[in-house]
């Protein structure tokens, strides 16, 4: 296995190897190179190529999936929303219209934002739901810290991370600015 931020070579017990892209969320979830690795995948078929898309869960694939349905979402989009923001909270954003949030993806302008909600906001039943540690923060307080940490510059990946770490280690009444300096400390004060 080889891996790269936005790809993953593997070799199967057979001896074929594949390479695919992956999301961020799955880049930081690969085990060293070498160990064995379990993926979900999605091929896409076109015209002048096929490619392989990896991904941890099968939340994660079927939302890939239902991505590419939307109008004017091919693959990268669709792999670029899913670095950018946690399969859960995109699922979130969408649902609930929260344009500013799809609009920090990169690519996503204000069109592609209302197009994808137009598009997703009612088809996204079914797909199941993560739960435990990879689900997203749901409280108020979580989402205000989420948005602010954005706001000083981190990722929405990076912002969540901290989030759900900072309520992993407290009570999860905390209120957004107690959010805040948790999820602070455990980015490193980056």
């Amino acid at each position: 296995m080889s891996k790269e931020l936005d790809s993953l070579e593997v070799m199967t017990a057979g001896g074929v190897g594949y390479e695919l892209t992956i999301p961020l969320s799955v880049y930081e979830t690969l085990p060293k190179v070498g160990e064995d690795v379990r993926l979900n995948t999605s091929l896409v078929v076109k015209e002048d190529s096929w490619q392989l898309f990896g991904f941890v869960s099968v939340f994660e694939k079927r939302l890939f999936e239902k991505l590419l349905t939307a109008n004017g979402v091919g693959p990268s989009l669709a792999i670029g929303l899913l670095s950018a923001l946690s399969a859960s909270r995109l699922i979130r954003a969408i649902r609930e219209k929260d344009i500013p949030t799809l609009q920090s993806v990169p690519r996503v302008g204000r069109k592609k934002a209302e197009r994808l909600i137009l598009d997703l906001a009612d088809k996204l039943d079914g797909l199941g739901e993560m739960t435990g540690a990879s689900a997203a923060p749901a409280s108020a307080a979580a989402d205000d810290a989420m948005r602010a940490l954005v706001s000083l510059g981190y990722s929405s990946a990076d912002a969540e991370r901290g989030v759900r770490a900072a309520l992993d280690s407290g009570a999860p009444s905390k209120s957004a600015a107690e959010l805040i300096r948790a999820a602070l400390a455990k980015l490193g004060g980056r």
